[in-house]
Order: C-alpha cells, then sequence, then structure tokens
C-alpha cells in the first residue's frame, strides 16, 4: 500500500484547468519536491492533497483512504496531512510559547523535541510581534508539527529569505525528517533549491506532471528545454554545433535538439587542428566560473571551477558527450 496516492485529479477554475489528470505515488519517509513556473498548478495540487480544495475528478489516497475534500467535511483538512502555506499567520500580542500551545497534542518532553529540530527553543518567551520572518515561519512551522502530523505539505518554504536563514529552514526541514521521522513534499519557485534534498522531483506545466524523476535524472535528463530551464543554464546546440560536434567527437546526431549542461565542456588553449572560439565574457559565480565563448555559429556558456583565462582569448570547446541530452525531434 503506498503511503500517498495521487490518481487522475482534475481541478478546473473559471474554465480553465488548474490541474489535469495528476497522478503520482509518494511512498513513506520519500522526499519529494514539486517545481514548475508560477501558475502551473503547484499549489493547488498541494491543497487538494491536504483535503483544503475539492477537485473536480480524480482522487487522493492517505495510508489506504480517500482524503475528503472540503466540501465533503464541516473543517476543511485532514488530521493527519499538515500544510504549511506560504502567507503563514501568528496571532499578535501573545507570547510564542502561548501561539504553540494552542494546538499542542503532545507530551511536554515530544514538544521540546519539536522546538528544538525547529530551532525556536530559545524564542519561547518572546511575543509574536517581536520576530523576524524567517522566525516566524519556524514558529508556524513548529505549531503545526505539534498536531502530529505523518506529513508535511510544504508552499514555498524558501521565499522571501535572506541566504542565512534560507540556511536555517533548509536544515529545519531535513531535520523534520531524519530526527521526527514525518514524511515531506515541497513546493519551490526556485527549484534548484530542491536538488540536494529531494529524492523525486515532479515538475509540473499549465497543471499536469511532465516530468518525474531522481534529482540527478531531472537536471542532466531534463525532458524538454522548459525542464531544462527550471534547473539552470543550458544551451541547445545549434545544426552547426551538432554535425561539428558529431564529425570530430563521436556525438550522435539523431536528428533531435542536443542540450548540455554549461559544466559538460573542457576548454583547450593548445595548438591543434581544432576549431577555436573567442571568450566574449566571464562571469564569477562563487565556487565557479561562467564563460561565454563565441564558437562557431552561438554562444556557448562553459562552468569551471578554476580559471585562468580572460576576455579575447581564443579556445577550442570539447564536449564530454556522455552528458549529451536529445531531446523532441527538430521541426
Amino acid at each position: 500500500m503506498a503511503f500517498l496516492e495521487v490518481k487522475n485529479v482534475t481541478r478546473i477554475a473559471n474554465g480553465s484547468p488548474l490541474l489535469s489528470e495528476a497522478s503520482f505515488v509518494q511512498q513513506e519517509n520519500e522526499k519529494i519536491a514539486i517545481a514548475g513556473e508560477t501558475g502551473s498548478g503547484k499549489t493547488s495540487l498541494l491543497k487538494i492533497i491536504a483535503g483544503l480544495i475539492q477537485p473536480d475528478s480524480g482522487e487522493v489516497f492517505f495510508e489506504g483512504k480517500r482524503v475528503p475534500g472540503p466540501i465533503e467535511k464541516l473543517l476543511p483538512g485532514h488530521s493527519k496531512i499538515a500544510y504549511l502555506s506560504q502567507y503563514f499567520e501568528l496571532r499578535n500580542n501573545y507570547r510564542v510559547e502561548e501561539e504553540l500551545e494552542c494546538k499542542n497534542l503532545l507530551s511536554d518532553e515530544q514538544a521540546a523535541l519539536i522546538y528544538e529540530v525547529c530551532q525556536v527553543e530559545h524564542l519561547l518567551k518572546r511575543k509574536t510581534d517581536q520576530l523576524s520572518g524567517g522566525e516566524r515561519q519556524r514558529i508556524v512551522l513548529a505549531r503545526l508539527l505539534t498536531t502530529s502530523p505523518r506529513l508535511l505539505l510544504l508552499d514555498e518554504p524558501f521565499s522571501n529569505m535572506d541566504m542565512a536563514h534560507k540556511r536555517t529552514i533548509k536544515q529545519v526541514i531535513h531535520d523534520i525528517g531524519e530526527q521526527l521521522e514525518i514524511t515531506c513534499m515541497l513546493v519551490s519557485h526556485e527549484p534548484a533549491d530542491t536538488l540536494s534534498w529531494a529524492d523525486r522531483i515532479l515538475v509540473m506545466k499549465d497543471g499536469a506532471i511532465v516530468q518525474q524523476g531522481s534529482p540527478e535524472e531531472i537536471y542532466s535528463q531534463p525532458a524538454s528545454e522548459y525542464t531544462a530551464g527550471l534547473f539552470g543554464d543550458y544551451i541547445i546546440l545549434s545544426e552547426m554545433g551538432t554535425d561539428y560536434f558529431s564529425a570530430g567527437f563521436g556525438l550522435q546526431n539523431q536528428h533531435k535538439k542536443i542540450l548540455f549542461r554549461p559544466e559538460h565542456f573542457v576548454l583547450s588553449t593548445k595548438e591543434d587542428s581544432l576549431v577555436k572560439g573567442e571568450i566574449r565574457n566571464i562571469s564569477f559565480a562563487g565556487g565557479s566560473y561562467l564563460l561565454s565563448v563565441s564558437f562557431l555559429d552561438q554562444l556557448i556558456p562553459v562552468r569551471t571551477l578554476n580559471n585562468k583565462l580572460c576576455a579575447g582569448d581564443k579556445v577550442a570547446v570539447i564536449p564530454d558527450i556522455s552528458k549529451a541530452c536529445y531531446l523532441s525531434e527538430i521541426d
């Protein structure tokens, strides 16, 4: 029996589909991230799973039992599924400990562990209007966890955060799964944040799940330019580039679009028979450099950990053909 099963869920609003035949299965303790552009249906899917929105068709099963929608229950929601909205709220002029106690179903020892995991134990005596945005989010998260859920749904948990608070909430979400053994699913408008966290990623577009797989599969073998663009820089080889790399490096020319990530190229300055391009721009990106190389008839992005080159240098571009991703057939 699957921990969570979403079967052919459809949702229509104002005559347009918010969700279209969405289906997937989540196993217990499996970390699933949902990625997609704004308006792709991510939040609607989470709310239907939580029992907060009624699907027009299809069903959600949690631990073998159907999750009823809000038109079927006086109080919408499922007692074992917690949903953290990106628009979370706390009551003003309450101490944090009072806010946390209002829905607590746990023993003092169990609650203390949740406060520790959520990194809020030092905030218990503060007033709720004395908290930063990141602190408020962790308080709301701890409050949800005191209801003893089995599945935690997180809607844009990293939005509107500086780097320090983002690192903190990432650690908290990791610890919720590892220490509390609560199964998690999250949505992020910055899908690259999910690559190091998720066991599986669902990619949504126009209300449909268009690809799902491991983070490695989604990043290295995207099914479309849409998916590729969600997770970072890429290039589609031109016809001239495809012919050149096919002839010189054994790249398979399958009459399809061929995609590479910037780290799938290396540059060479050796005097040899290889065609040379010119470095147009070099950008420092923290742990790496991104070089833009004018090569044949297009600009090719190349990422490297170390760089001793300068704009204007002549270089050959060498692909790792084992990393080539073949997309849909060229029209």
